[in-house]
């Protein structure tokens, strides 16, 4: 018998990696029905979770994940959800713990840590694992906000799943990827620090990014991480001169506000 779990994807032009994302989860997990929320993609994302039985649903995003999320809250069908990205994989481990929680029903919401890829490469330090997110919890009550970096909020005391039951997270495959999300993450993350009052000098800047390659290389242990780690180091050291330059400018009236 099923599980009383609807797994839920978000989805916009993921053809290349939502059919490896869904059979990770079938193969791993006896859930009621995996959704798939499609922001109007224009490959063969919708057609190819079609296949793969999914139930797809086009919803416009509109540069909104917390709306989106909630939205596909609201769809699932059975008691539990699981929200799971499309570039992330179900495990073997995950996925019995899951069961495990959906089968004892009792109202608590469980995070899970994630195992990160940067390149083809695990990356077990630095901040990068166990890196926990709230995944399933009751769809009861349960709502998401924010437009980037949502927050998932559940009446439900939390839990988490021991480390072990990870998934699989492949952050970014390319450098080129990650140079694509650096810009808006920044300017996002600048906002974000305006909005709650922050703001920089000049020469506090650089003081932000000697701290932060610091604590990613030396703290968090990133030099365990070999060659991947010391070039995640030093490109956490460009994200965090943007993100803190962005906010400099606009203390001083210069740059897009909130």
């Amino acid at each position: 018998m099923s599980l009383d779990l609807s797994v839920l994807i978000l989805a916009r032009n993921e053809q290349k990696n939502i059919g490896d994302c869904i059979a990770s989860v079938q193969k791993y997990l006896d859930a009621g029905e995996i959704v798939v929320i499609d922001d109007n993609s224009i490959d063969d994302t919708a057609a190819i979770a079609q296949g793969m039985g999914a139930r797809v649903l086009t919803h416009a995003l509109n540069g909104n994940f917390g709306q989106q999320q909630t939205f596909a809250i609201e769809q699932a069908r059975c008691r539990w959800v699981y929200c799971i990205d499309a570039d992330e994989r179900m495990t073997a481990n995950l996925g019995e713990e899951v069961a495990k929680a959906v089968e004892k029903n009792e109202p608590f919401a469980y995070w899970n840590a994630r195992l990160n890829h940067f390149c083809g490469v695990e990356i077990r330090h630095g901040g990068w694992f166990p890196d926990y997110g709230l995944h399933l919890f009751p769809k009861e009550g349960s709502y998401v906000t924010g437009f980037v970096h949502q927050e998932i909020h559940v009446p439900y005391p939390a839990c988490r799943l021991p480390d072990r039951a990870y998934l699989y997270h492949h952050t970014y495959t390319s450098w080129e990827q990650y140079l694509r999300k650096l810009n808006s993450y920044t300017t996002l993350g600048a906002r974000k620090k305006y909005e709650a009052g922050g703001r920089v000098g000049f020469f506090g800047i650089f003081a932000h990014v000697l701290w932060g390659v610091f604590k990613f290389y030396v703290i968090e242990r990133g030099v365990l991480d070999g060659r991947e780690g010391l070039l995640l180091a030093m490109s956490h050291g460009v994200s965090v001169f943007m993100k803190y330059s962005k906010l400099y400018y606009l203390g001083r009236g210069i740059g897009e506000k909130p």
